[in-house]
């Protein structure tokens, strides 16, 4: 194009070669710097990723390869005193189920029967499971399979995603609820408990575990038990299948328990108790090692080792027998009049009363308008202190508990170990009732009236001890004002190196009692078994055996009216009561006995601890005697 042609043709546009190069490098430079900003952005994350965080990334690489399994430790056992298996261990494989990895479990479950046999219990347990687990465990819907089960769902393995044959260590009890209430059982882990080993620091020790002590021994004894988790290094593949085994830290098993408990005693004691309710422990006097510790009617620990079902365990809650009560260590009852030889040694040490002193007894005593009656119509006559003891005279207790004081009664048998826990090494125990000015003012805000000592006197009001309490206080009159912390265990056995570590005896104090107090009374309560109220229930015995019977009242009685036990309902019957110690001179036992709603404590509890005594002393095998109406002296407690 010309010169002439641009004058000719203006809208011809001039194009700046130089300016679009100065753009176009523009342009260039931007982009180039950009480019060179994001390749530096790239380099320094991947210096961080590689560099920084390498080590970071390592192990959270090694942690895909590599998959730690915990390894649940053997738990130890328990075994009494002569190697009897009290609680021990079996392998068995398990069909669990992960809900978490289920859609819909109910029709698995349904799928599953078919073709192994899941029965009502199995779905019951399951369903209670599912309520009290975590959603991503795995928990059992069968267990201690059959080689044909096991061979049977092998070969349909591929129709049940999320189910999984796992071999799994159960707890066993061979004595069954004969040992129930003082071994206990163990059960699986709940929330709180999970929350209380991560406060404790322990929660590391229980990976892979299940199931923990829940009551009893298994309970009290967890950490000795237990033992140590061991851990196992496993390298899998892209598709968590292991590979290899990298490496392995054994567990440690668990220690093993050996008791004090005589399990030959404990069946001894269980049935001579025939179809009664009640509770009876038997303490070694000399150092408070406890020989039997009966608690009856017990239940099936077996039950709980799987999970227990909600029929079975609706059964064991709503029973009107109370299975799942400790009555030895928890159940409180008025001790009725195995209460006098206490009150008689406060009144020598307090100068209310010689031994010598005598009351008449015209089978009554009036106070504030009140009619307090004996047992026994007409009166025991004239009664010393000797006399009141072996015949059980109520009506010298209601006047030497009028002397004495509320107060005064209660500063004494505390020393003895009434109203306050034994510290017995299992959990759950009592404190009981031991009724004072103070305690009623704090208990119900009211002041206290002359006329309530009188029935504390016979052990009734306010009165309330467990039947280890008794056991411990009469093993102290035995023992000569010795008390001793009563314990079940003997010795933790270290299955590994086989060291023993003794449970020491532990003497809590020495009362201050003169010897000739202790005597009269210890005299009182060998003549109780000779010729008192014991003394049909001890006739002929080998040995010499001090004893004191007692009746507690389970319904007040109306002013004036008399109990007759025909008249009354079973449930509302008297209690029986016994306590002893034998040989007289040298105490090798002492026990309590209580018998719910049996009457009075010579005809329904004597006997047993009659049976007792026999086989622990002279290894007499008891006949199948249930106590009854014929075996003692129905005018007396």
């Amino acid at each position: 194009m010309t010169i002439p042609d641009l004058i000719i043709n203006p809208g011809v546009e001039i194009r700046n070669s130089r300016l679009e190069i100065h753009h176009f490098r523009s342009r260039l430079a931007i982009a180039s710097g950009f480019v060179l900003f994001m390749f530096l952005l790239l380099f320094v994350r991947f210096f961080y990723l590689q560099v920084v965080q390498h080590e970071h990334y390592n192990t959270l690489a090694e942690a895909n390869r590599i998959s730690v399994v915990p390894i649940v430790p053997n738990r130890g056992i328990i075994v009494d005193r002569n190697g009897v298996l009290l609680a021990n261990n079996y392998s068995a494989y398990t069909l669990e189920i992960a809900p978490g990895k289920v859609d819909d479990i109910d029709a698995l479950i349904e799928e599953l029967a078919t073709v192994i046999e899941i029965t009502p219990r199995d779905r019951r347990r399951f369903k209670k499971l599912i309520e009290e687990s975590k959603s991503f465990e795995s928990l059992p819907i069968r267990t201690r399979l059959s080689d044909e089960e096991i061979a049977r769902f092998a070969a349909n393995r591929y129709r049940f995603p999320g189910i999984e044959i796992n071999a799994r260590l159960f707890r066993q009890y061979p004595q069954g609820e004969l040992f129930s209430h003082v071994v206990g059982h163990i059960g699986r882990i709940n929330q709180r408990e999970v929350e209380q080993l991560e406060a404790n620091g322990l929660d590391a020790n229980y990976r892979g575990t299940d199931y923990i002590g829940k009551v009893g021994l298994e309970q009290s004894y967890e950490t000795q038990l237990h033992g140590t988790t061991g851990v196992e290094e496993v390298e899998v593949d892209s598709g968590g299948r292991a590979v290899r085994t990298l490496s392995r830290s054994a567990p440690v098993s668990g220690n093993n328990l050996v008791l004090k408990l005589d399990a030959k005693l404990q069946e001894v004691v269980y049935r001579a108790f025939g179809d009664y309710r009640g509770a009876l422990v038997a303490i070694d006097p000399a150092n408070g090692g406890v020989l039997a510790f009966v608690s009856k009617p017990g239940f099936d620990p077996n039950l709980f080792v799987d999970g227990i079902d909600p029929s079975n365990w609706k059964e064991l809650n709503e029973s009107i027998d109370r299975p799942m009560v400790n009555r030895a260590l928890a159940g409180t009852y008025p001790p009725g009049s195995t209460i006098k030889p206490y009150l008689a040694l406060a009144a020598l040490t307090y100068g209310k009363r010689r031994p010598e002193q005598v009351i008449n007894d015209p089978g009554f005593f009036n106070f504030g308008g009140h009619t307090f009656h004996d047992d026994k119509v007409g009166g025991h006559g004239s009664v010393d202190m000797y006399k009141s003891i072996v015949v059980s005279c109520d009506t010298y207790y209601y006047m030497l508990a009028n002397d004495l004081g509320i107060d005064n009664i209660s500063n004494f048998l505390r020393r003895f170990g009434f109203g306050s826990r034994a510290g017995i090494d299992i959990t759950g125990e009592s404190a009981g009732i031991l009724p004072s000015q103070e305690w009623k003012m704090r208990r119900f805000k009211q002041k206290w009236y002359a006329g309530e000592t009188i029935s504390v006197g016979i052990g009734q009001g306010y009165n309330a001890y467990t039947p280890l309490q008794l056991a411990q206080a009469v093993a102290t009159i035995a023992n000569d004002g010795v008390v001793y912390r009563p314990h079940i265990v003997d010795y933790i056995e270290n299955i590994t190196t086989r060291n023993r570590t003794t449970v020491e005896s532990q003497q809590l104090r020495a009362l201050e009692i003169k010897p000739e107090h202790l005597q009269l009374v210890k005299q009182a309560l060998i003549g109780v078994n000779q010729v008192g109220t014991g003394a049909r229930a001890f006739a002929g015995a080998q040995y010499v055996s001090a004893g004191k019977t007692g009746t507690a009242q389970v319904i007040a009685l109306k002013q004036g009216e008399k109990y007759v036990e025909s008249r009354v309902a079973e449930r509302y019957r008297d209690h029986a009561l016994f306590v002893a110690y034998a040989p007289a001179d040298d105490p090798k036992i002492a026990l309590a006995v209580i018998v719910e709603n049996a009457g009075f404590g010579a005809r329904a509890a004597a006997p047993i601890a009659r049976q007792v005594l026999d086989y622990y002393l002279l290894g007499k095998q008891p006949a199948a005697l249930k106590p009854g109406k014929d075996s003692g002296n129905d005018t007396a407690d």
